[in-house]
This record gives C-alpha cells, sequence and structure tokens, in this order.
C-alpha cells in the first residue's frame, strides 16, 4: 500500500507539473517584461514559468555578407521582467549539440539581445541599426559561459591529450616576486597585453556592444550580465540590462533576438534573427 500511495503522490506530481507548463500564457505579438519583479539570472527560476511568453519566430539573415542561406533554429522563446531598474529576457531555443569549445573548424553557440539606442518613432533598421540610429546589443557565448562556470582558460581544455613541460611564467623563481610573474604571464599572454578582453578569463559571458549598421560594431562598457545553461532540448539563456531609458507601462519599445548554432557553422552575421518586435511592460495580473 505504502508503495502504490508514492506512485500515486508522484503521479500527481508530474501531472500538476505537466498542467502548469501548459497553463502558461502566450504574449504571440510582443514581448512583455512583468513589472514588480525580483530579477534572477537563473534560467530555471520558477519565476519565470509564471510568466507570459513570446514564441519568436526567427529568419534567414541573408541581406548582407556572410549570409546564411539555409535555415537553422526555427524559433526562441522569449520571457521577460523588471524590476524597474534593471530587465532579465529568458531565451530558450532547440539545439541538438553542445558547441562551447573553440578550435579550428570550431564554431560557438550564442544568442543576443538588441535594443533602440533612443525611443523614436522611427525605428532604426532591424539588421542591426542604420547611420546615425544606434542600437545596443548584448551578447551571449557558450565558451564565455563555460569559462565563468570553471573551465581553465588553458591549451589542455582545448586539446586533452596535450602535454605541457613548462609555463615561463610559472617558473619557481618568479613565484616570490608577483610583479614580475605577472609581466612574464602578459609576456606570453600577447592578445591581453594588447587589451583584447576578448581572450582569457572572463567574468561575464555577455558582451556588451553598439552599431549603426552591418559591419560596425563596437564593444562598449560592460553594462549587462546573464547566464546560460545547456537543457535536454537547447539552451536556456538570460540576460540582465539596464531597463530602456523612457519606456513605461505607457509607451514600450522594441527588441530583437538573433542566435547562433556552432554545429551549423553559424558565426558574426551567419545567423538566425528576428526583426523587431514590440516590447511593453505589463504590471502582474493584467
Amino acid at each position: 500500500m505504502k508503495t502504490l500511495f508514492k506512485l500515486t503522490v508522484v503521479c500527481m506530481i508530474a501531472v500538476a507539473v505537466l498542467a502548469a507548463c501548459r497553463s502558461r500564457t502566450i504574449s504571440p505579438s510582443e514581448v512583455v517584461a512583468v513589472t514588480g519583479q525580483t530579477i534572477t539570472d537563473d534560467p530555471a527560476a520558477g519565476v519565470w514559468w509564471g510568466l507570459p511568453y513570446h514564441p519568436a519566430k526567427l529568419i534567414l539573415q541573408d541581406l548582407v555578407e556572410p549570409r546564411l542561406m539555409e535555415p537553422s533554429t526555427q524559433e526562441v522563446e522569449v520571457t521577460a521582467m523588471t524590476d524597474g531598474k534593471t530587465v532579465a529576457f529568458r531565451l530558450e531555443w532547440i539545439d541538438d549539440s553542445q558547441d562551447d569549445l573553440p578550435g579550428p573548424q570550431k564554431f560557438i553557440d550564442g544568442c543576443a539581445v538588441q535594443l533602440p539606442q533612443k525611443m523614436e518613432t522611427n525605428v532604426p533598421a532591424p539588421q542591426m541599426g542604420e547611420d546615425a540610429k544606434t542600437v545596443e546589443i548584448a551578447y551571449w557565448r557558450a565558451d564565455w559561459q563555460a569559462i565563468v562556470d570553471g573551465r581553465v582558460d588553458e591549451i589542455t581544455s582545448l586539446y586533452p591529450n596535450a602535454s605541457v613541460d613548462h609555463y615561463p611564467f610559472r617558473a619557481e623563481s618568479l613565484k616570490k616576486d608577483p610583479k614580475a610573474q605577472g609581466e612574464m604571464e602578459q609576456r606570453y599572454a600577447p592578445a591581453r597585453r594588447l587589451g583584447n578582453s576578448r581572450s582569457g578569463p572572463r567574468k561575464q559571458p555577455v558582451e556588451d556592444m553598439l552599431a549603426e549598421g552591418p559591419g560596425t560594431l563596437t564593444r562598449t562598457n560592460a553594462v549587462s550580465r546573464g547566464r546560460g545553461v545547456k537543457t535536454p532540448k537547447g539552451w536556456a539563456v538570460v540576460i540582465i540590462r539596464p531597463l530602456p531609458e523612457g519606456i513605461s507601462v505607457q509607451k514600450g519599445t522594441n527588441i530583437a533576438f538573433a542566435v547562433w548554432q556552432g554545429a551549423r557553422r553559424e558565426t558574426g552575421a551567419r545567423k538566425m534573427r528576428t526583426g523587431w518586435i514590440p516590447l511593453i511592460l505589463k504590471e502582474p495580473g493584467k
């Protein structure tokens, strides 16, 4: 009887979970950021399941080189919340593989959130803006996430069978002189020495950029953060950034998204993307 009772309870819980998933509210024409929320960067946090989601249809980036001519990711599911100062977007999409390791002929999974820098009646072109109409982009990459999660940024991470006999900056003679050791490490990390912060250890898996059209990306001060996790079906990523200036429950703005599948050799402009989608703020229960 006890066993039967336990099985009954488990089945009831499973049915309840499925029912909760099926009862999620769909917002078919706009992304709704629910106000008054406590922001979380955890893609698995239960709060997300009580918020409306938008199934954003993705299209080919076939306007500028390098074009993507074969469709891959069909849709990205977007959920949003705000605490009045920041806004968090949860993006989830289907991807059979986990591409988070750089190397020759390897490409990285990723996603991005794009907003107009200014709220104007005439919005910028959705393909990364246009001259004098700047867009702000927050870009997440799976390899950066792996480093933030603890993967050591060394050659053995890329090539597990590699054998390293000696790193000059780890010489015994330098261990008592941290300054000299730091200088030696920089010497053997030329990209970092030249200010290329895309190489080496990272504190965040998200990068902020500005653009005024394809090919005009410029890195800017880091204001966004995020976290991504691999799910049984694909990726779930939360990107948190400042709430756009001027947006309110009375006045919305626009937003666009992009997804890269490394297994499909997608990188740079070769991606799946959306056009502009209305972004509105809405109070809970309304």
